[in-house]
């Protein structure tokens, strides 16, 4: 979590230092920022990702309400193959979360008008856009019904039927 100095106006964070990230081990070149709103709670966006040859990592933050964000593993051979985490991040929390190539992401918004920004290791390339089913890996999403969806996600394969571009210690 980026360190934030605040006082009686406010805060200030420094939320991204690419010596620091470096330190931790990560040694992406981010190329694109992206940010978005989602109006309503339980707005649930994803499981996204970019296959090769323009694959993403992303280091995603919550610049207003809340969200759970969620990073599934996907790379053929990977020994968590399957396997998800997932945190809450929020404006007030200010945590981030990185997700590595060869993961799919994947968010549901937990206050209404949450806005996430998070940068990108390679620039948008709708030909290589991907994509699993929400609910089909086990995710224990916290919802309270049912949630809002694009057309694009509600028709995205599922995890057992999913043929992915990516290989653990490979292209990913």
């Amino acid at each position: 979590m980026p360190d934030r100095h605040s006082d009686h106006r406010g805060f200030f964070a420094e939320t991204y230092s690419r010596r620091r990230y470096e330190e931790l081990g990560i040694t992406s070149e981010f190329v694109q920022d992206n940010h978005s709103l989602s109006q309503d709670v339980g707005t649930l966006r994803g499981l996204h990702f970019q296959a090769p040859p323009a694959a993403q990592g992303k280091l995603v933050r919550c610049g207003r309400g809340a969200i759970f964000d969620v990073a599934l593993d996907i790379r053929r051979g990977s020994p968590t193959y399957g396997k998800w985490e997932g945190y809450e991040l929020t404006a007030e929390n200010g945590h981030q979360l990185y997700i590595p190539v060869g993961f799919a992401h994947g968010f549901v918004t937990l206050e209404a008008d949450s806005e996430i920004i998070y940068k990108c290791t390679d620039y948008y390339a709708p030909e290589t856009e991907g994509a699993v089913l929400w609910n089909s890996c086990g995710i224990e999403w916290p919802l309270s019904g049912d949630p809002l969806l694009s057309d694009k996600d509600q028709e995205a394969p599922y995890l057992a039927d999913f043929n992915t571009p990516f290989v653990y210690g490979q292209n990913s």
